[in-house]
């Protein structure tokens, strides 16, 4: 299930004021953990904004290749 930054944030939040232990409270908010971790460690570095979605797009397209060339439009190789 994606999340939302808003949603992401409200859970970070929620960890942060329980009083049960971080496990615990992801355990009964259905949460992993190490999902949990990864928001958090966003949160900390960028703030709220690092809590938005990615792209998953691919960073690099693989380079293109030069195209074949044809037999017909290769010449006819000489005898001597």
């Amino acid at each position: 299930m994606r999340y939302r930054a808003s949603e992401k944030l409200e859970i970070i939040r929620t960890v942060e004021n329980s009083h049960l232990s971080i496990r615990r409270t992801l355990d009964k908010l259905g949460i992993p953990s190490t999902t949990f971790y990864r928001w958090y460690e966003r949160y900390q570095a960028f703030g709220e904004g690092g809590l938005k979605d990615r792209t998953i797009a691919p960073r690099k397209s693989m380079p293109s290749t030069a195209p074949t060339t044809s037999a017909s439009r290769l010449r006819p190789s000489t005898i001597i």
